[in-house]
């Protein structure tokens, strides 16, 4: 009976520990993955400006769509406030790159075929990546976490909460 309770603590503790592996707080895990054009980014070399890393399914799919052409419509505000913008998906760079072009993407997108950075967010799934999107201050932490995200609302969510988190300093 005891080695049932321990495996079902166990086994409860793997299922709900999983959805959360980092917290608003922690330091965002460091990552190097390549971008659409076959060039390595290092999370950390972006410390001492503003991140969004945002996780989704796959490339060229109606609601990563509308999330990529969201934040491109307002990518200029983006890129006043010197946010740098990282989409993360399994997607391979071949594919990065053809649906960066289709869409006319201003922003990064990087391919984690290992699915290793997903898991390190908490956003891996079996298939796809979670639609899940992480912001990182200058600092290299993490100020805010979505793990649900409108993909129709979520860049002009990103660009408030951005103001809104770091104009308390």
């Amino acid at each position: 009976m005891k080695i049932i309770l321990i495996l079902g603590v166990a086994l409860v503790g793997f299922i709900f520990g999983k959805d959360h592996p980092v917290a608003v707080g922690d330091p965002a895990p460091d990552f190097t993955l390549r971008d659409q054009n076959g060039t390595e980014h290092r999370l950390s070399d972006y410390r001492g400006q503003p991140v969004v890393v945002y996780f989704y399914p796959k490339d060229d799919t109606p609601g990563c769509v509308k999330e990529a052409c969201g934040i491109r419509d307002n990518f200029q505000d983006f890129s006043k406030t010197r946010i740098q913008v990282f989409g993360i998906s399994y997607d391979n760079v071949a594919s990065h790159k053809k649906f960066q072009d289709k869409y006319q993407l201003p922003f990064t997108l990087l391919a984690d075929t290992t699915k290793q950075v997903a898991k390190l967010y908490g956003a891996d799934g079996l298939f796809f990546a979670s639609r899940k999107t992480f912001l990182i201050d200058e600092q290299g932490f993490i100020i805010k976490i979505y793990p649900k995200v409108s993909v129709t609302e979520h860049a002009q969510e990103i660009l408030t909460d951005f103001q809104n988190l770091t104009s308390k300093d």
